[in-house]
C-alpha cells in the first residue's frame, strides 16, 4: 500500500468543454451588461451623497463654532480656499470662517479665522438661493436657504439642502415650497 497512489475520480483532470465556456461566458455578459448601469448609477448617487453630507456637516460646523464662539460664523463659496467669490454657485468649494466683523453678504478679511476649505464638486453644479450663510451664536441664521446639488441627470436626481431660520439643515428631493428642484 506503500507506493500505491489514491483513487481520483475520473472527472477532475478533465477542464471545461467548448460549449461550456461560451455558455458561462454568456451568462457573465448578460448580468454585466444588466448590471454595469445600475453600478453607474449607483457611484453617481453615492458622490452626490457625500457632497451633500459635508454640506450639512459645514452647516453644523458653522452653527456649533458661532455658539462656542458667541459670534458670527460664515460660509461662503470659495474658489481659492481662503476668500469668498461673489456669486450662488458653489462648486468651486467653499469655505467657514469666523466673521468677526459681521459683514452682510459676509467676506473673508485679512484675519478672521479660517476654520475649514471644502474642495470643489467636479460631478456638477451647486446651486443656492444665497450667496453666502452666516450663523450666529444664538442658533439663528436669520434667512432660509436653499442649496441644490445636481449633476448630468437633472432636476430629477438633484438634492437640496434646505436650511431654516434656524440654521437647522434637511436634505429634500424637492424644493422648500414642494416643487420640483431647479438645476438652472
Amino acid at each position: 500500500m506503500a507506493g500505491k497512489r489514491p483513487h481520483r475520480p475520473s472527472h477532475l483532470g478533465h477542464g471545461f468543454t467548448i460549449f461550456e465556456l461560451v455558455t458561462c461566458m454568456g451568462v457573465l455578459a448578460v448580468l454585466a451588461g444588466w448590471g454595469l448601469p445600475a453600478f453607474g448609477t449607483l457611484a453617481r448617487d453615492a458622490a452626490r451623497t457625500s457632497e451633500v453630507n459635508q454640506f450639512a456637516q459645514a452647516i453644523y460646523l458653522a452653527r456649533s463654532e458661532a455658539i462656542k464662539r458667541n459670534g458670527v460664523v460664515s460660509l461662503c463659496p470659495s474658489a481659492d480656499g481662503s476668500s469668498c467669490q461673489p456669486g450662488p454657485q458653489w462648486q468651486g468649494g467653499w469655505i467657514v470662517f469666523v466673521n468677526l466683523d459681521r459683514d452682510s453678504p459676509a467676506n473673508r478679511d485679512t484675519g478672521e479665522p479660517l476654520l475649514r476649505v471644502y474642495p470643489q464638486w467636479d460631478a456638477g453644479l451647486i446651486l443656492s438661493n444665497r450667496s453666502t450663510l452666516s450663523f450666529r451664536s444664538f442658533g439663528q441664521m436669520g434667512v432660509t436657504a436653499t442649496v441644490t446639488f445636481c449633476d448630468d441627470r437633472g432636476p430629477g436626481a438633484a438634492r437640496a439642502v434646505i436650511i431654516s431660520q434656524t440654521g437647522r439643515p434637511r436634505v429634500s428631493q424637492r424644493s422648500a415650497s414642494g416643487g420640483q428642484l431647479s438645476c438652472v
